[in-house]
């Protein structure tokens, strides 16, 4: 899986952790399936902008603060 689907799933993980999310609870919270929460955790598939957004709406974080930083690293890149 690529470099960021690892970065925002290691996020979401540790996150619904501190929490103190299960997978399943944070599904439910997040009207997704079990399954797509845990894909999302071990970085087995991209995140789509709507499940990002259901995650973020958990009030767990916000959206933004889900995912790297990609402007900074744009910046820096260019």
């Amino acid at each position: 899986m690529n470099n960021l689907a690892v970065k925002v799933g290691e996020k979401i993980r540790s996150v619904r952790k501190e929490k103190g999310f299960s997978q399943e609870g944070l599904a439910l919270h997040a009207t997704l399936n079990r399954c797509s929460m845990g894909c999302i955790d071990r970085a087995e598939a991209n995140i789509t902008l709507d499940k990002l957004y259901y995650i973020a709406k958990v009030k767990i974080l916000e959206a933004k603060e889900l995912v790297p930083d990609i402007v900074t690293s744009a910046r820096t890149r260019a």
